[in-house]
């Protein structure tokens, strides 16, 4: 979505709002939105002379502000993903609306959301802005951005949750007893939780393939992501594995999930999961970002509300090692292990060791593609 900015004011003036005092800019004439920025760039589109630009030394940006900068010197990230999440070639002194946040991506970037309108970078190509600390050595330096300011309304700054389609509910921690009664509360559809052993093993296709299979069974499959970064391309192979219902955390107002408050994680992964089970639902899948040892990862798999919420969980690994070692932390952790999928699939080597050590904890590994199969992917649901 490219908006086109034509009602332009003329003056910088000083603005005294409950956020700050801050100077008032004109917005640029062609801002590229992103995909993390999707409902905001909607709602500019539908009303342009709304919007504002708050800048100088007083404004301080907080996860999930909207701010307008200028691309200054492009090296890892080439493109940014729009709104329909295609992915748009970047220019010197394109002009991108994205999202504050911080980014945990161990083969990419670690960045957090600075305390300035300073020069930072283009962290995530769904649209996230931060300040880069540490890289995987095999990334490019982190694509270089100016920020001209924060998108600000009436209202004041502008922050994804105010605009994101739902807000977020927060739930209460529960007891063993209580995780007993609310995994047996009736009519609930199944759930099942999607994790890996970390970034790039596979989770996203075996997720997508797992819910193919299962609308080839005649299921109605709702299928989203609770924690990560923002990025379109997930939710849309979700699509095109064939759920009826999609949605992610941006759908709640987050950029990202990582730095959130536990109880906002636990919440947030609940609210996605109720937010989906709609009464014709019959599976819900759910995938969970990064690896089993990543910090919010680690404490929501031992949480008993989330453990009362996942039914099974099949589980993405990169290789044979990887799979044994997560399949003992998950149960160790309490979690119901139906399968192992993911990368380390695509060797046949590598499938036959996990299959060898795997069969006396009673978990197949099954190849990603034969997720598709209908018997293959309902044999993973629980025994009613």
């Amino acid at each position: 979505m490219t908006i086109e900015i034509t009602n332009r004011t003329s003056a910088m003036t000083i603005i005294d709002t409950a956020d700050a005092t801050y100077q008032r800019a004109e917005l640029p004439t062609r801002i590229q939105a992103a995909y993390t920025t999707r409902f905001v760039g909607a709602a500019l589109d539908a009303d342009r002379s709304a919007f504002h630009l708050a800048t100088g030394p007083t404004v301080t940006p907080r996860a999930g502000d909207v701010v307008v900068a200028r691309v200054t010197e492009i090296l890892n990230h080439k493109r940014v993903e729009t709104p329909e999440s295609r992915k748009a070639i970047l220019f010197p002194g394109h002009v991108v609306m994205l999202a504050y946040g911080h980014r945990y991506a161990a083969d990419q970037f670690l960045a957090h959301v600075p305390d300035t309108l300073e020069p930072c970078h283009l962290v995530a190509a769904g649209g996230v802005a931060g300040m880069v600390t540490e890289q995987h050595a095999a990334m490019d330096e982190p694509t270089r951005i100016e920020p001209l300011g924060l998108l600000a309304d009436s209202s004041g700054i502008v922050n994804l949750s105010r605009f994101a389609p739902y807000s977020l509910n927060p739930v209460p921690a529960i007891g063993a007893a209580e995780q007993e009664l609310a995994a047996a509360l009736p009519g609930r559809p199944t759930v099942i939780a999607v994790l890996g052993t970390s970034m790039n093993s596979g989770k996203s296709t075996a997720m997508a393939t797992l819910v193919n299979g299962l609308t080839n069974a005649g299921l109605r499959v709702s299928a989203g992501k609770s924690t990560g970064t923002g990025a379109g391309n997930d939710p849309m192979i979700y699509v095109d594995g064939g759920a009826a219902k999609v949605l992610d955390f941006t759908d709640f107002g987050y950029p990202t999930t990582f730095r959130l408050d536990f109880e906002q994680v636990r919440s947030l992964t609940v609210n996605l999961v109720d937010a989906m089970a709609d009464t014709d639902t019959d599976v819900v899948v759910v995938e969970i970002a990064d690896g089993v040892y990543q910090g919010e990862t680690a404490r929501l798999l031992r949480d008993p509300l989330f453990q009362s919420v996942v039914d099974r969980v099949v589980f993405a690994a990169g290789d044979a090692l990887g799979a044994v070692a997560g399949v003992r932390e998950l149960q160790e952790a309490g979690l119901d292990v139906a399968a192992v999928s993911g990368v380390l699939t695509s060797s046949p080597l590598a499938t036959a060791e996990a299959n060898q050590v795997l069969a006396c904890a009673g978990v197949p590994v099954i190849d990603t593609y034969e997720l598709t199969d209908a018997g293959v992917s309902t044999a993973l649901l629980p025994e009613l």
